[in-house]
């Protein structure tokens, strides 16, 4: 009975989920603390509670781990709530994404990766494609909120890019950049602003 017992193929017990996402946070909390440049699979592990064999069975450098990882998270995409007007998902969307760059670990990864970015092209690749790919989706549907409103019209509806552009762009200046707080104040008039860009004739 034992020799027909099925037994579970080589390297399944290290693929467990909850291993995953134990080398996934410290990878994170890593990045922020050393970057890039300086990140080893060796301190991810050891941070994770893990052997760096299981990192190693995972990927098999820390820049495909980090691709990887960045892409899984950078790929969820964020569909904000219908507030029933243009102004009003412009306002969540600023509030939401200066939340998102304020975080501790937003705030010393993005700008970190941004620069590696000029120095690693596989990098460049990833983030240009995937936060490219999560903003039109966002803009798209505010455009397409706001032309079902009758707020913008069909025919002079902005692209997706150009809209992010507008919307995001300043407040990415003002948390990434400048490393200056928003209030509720501020957003609001960037909301107003983006509100006009976007309605412009």
């Amino acid at each position: 009975m034992l020799a027909d017992t099925k037994r579970a193929p080589a390297g399944a017990a290290v693929l467990r989920e909850d291993v995953t996402i134990a080398i996934r946070d410290a990878l994170f909390t890593e990045l922020a603390a050393v970057g890039y440049g300086r990140l080893a699979i060796e301190a991810v592990a050891r941070r994770a509670g893990v052997g760096k064999t299981a990192v190693y069975r995972r990927w098999g450098s820390k820049l495909e781990m980090v691709v990887e990882m960045v892409a899984a998270t950078a790929g969820q995409s964020l569909t904000p709530p219908d507030t029933g007007s243009l102004r009003g998902d412009l306002e969540l969307v600023l509030m939401l994404a200066a939340k998102a760059l304020r975080h501790p670990l937003a705030s010393q990864i993005i700008p970190d990766l941004l620069a590696e970015a000029a120095r690693s092209p596989e990098i460049a690749a990833t983030l240009d494609t995937l936060l490219r790919e999560n903003q039109r989706g966002i803009a798209g549907l505010i455009i397409e909120r706001a032309v079902a409103r009758g707020e913008i019209p069909a025919d002079r509806a902005p692209e997706p890019d150009l809209a992010m552009d507008l919307i995001v762009g300043p407040v990415y200046w003002h948390v990434a950049v400048a490393r200056t707080a928003i209030p509720k104040a501020k957003i609001r008039r960037l909301a107003a602003a983006a509100e006009a860009a976007l309605t412009y004739p």
